[in-house]
């Protein structure tokens, strides 16, 4: 599964075949289709993994926010790749997220991965402000990866205090 997630960093979902995995596992062709339930099995299972781990960065980031203006420097942080999930990271949840929207089952991987983030952001926060800081968040680390030029810590700072409600 380790495989087939670098597959899809480096080649995207649709350049993931089961010669590339085998590759770059270092193992015979065969074992691929032999250990799992053909390709799609396979990236079911590896994006549940990547969900997962990403799930406990998040976690594991955000759980210790005692406050909103905690919260406000912890949301800077992430959104700014200083939480600890990579640029390949990142790569991986959008070829899942765009997976998802053709593909009904891994819905499921992305709607459980956002309920967790919910959770976890909401206990400090009533649930529709986590909602919108979940989101908020979500596209402005988009942005900030898309970008050749990220956004200024400052300014991710000032959209994010709106959210907060911490910008009066």
């Amino acid at each position: 599964m380790d495989a087939a997630l670098d597959v899809i960093a480096d080649h995207g979902l649709a350049g993931l075949t089961a010669r590339r995995i085998a590759t770059a596992a270092g193992v015979p062709l065969g074992s691929v289709s032999y250990h799992f339930d053909g390709l799609a099995g396979l990236v079911r299972e590896a994006f549940t993994r990547h969900a997962e781990a990403m799930a406990v960065v998040f976690r594991a980031h955000f759980t210790p926010v005692p406050d909103r203006a905690a919260m406000l420097e912890a949301a800077v942080e992430f959104v700014h790749g200083e939480a600890g999930a990579s640029r390949r990271d990142w790569v991986v949840a959008y070829e899942l997220y765009l997976a998802a929207l053709r593909e009904p089952a891994l819905r499921e991987i992305t709607e459980d991965w956002l309920q967790g983030s919910r959770d976890v952001l909401q206990r400090v926060l009533d649930p529709d402000t986590a909602q919108a800081l979940d989101g908020v968040m979500e596209g402005l680390t988009m942005h900030a990866i898309f970008s050749t030029a990220p956004p200024a810590p400052e300014k991710t700072r000032a959209v994010l205090a709106r959210v907060l409600g911490l910008d009066r």
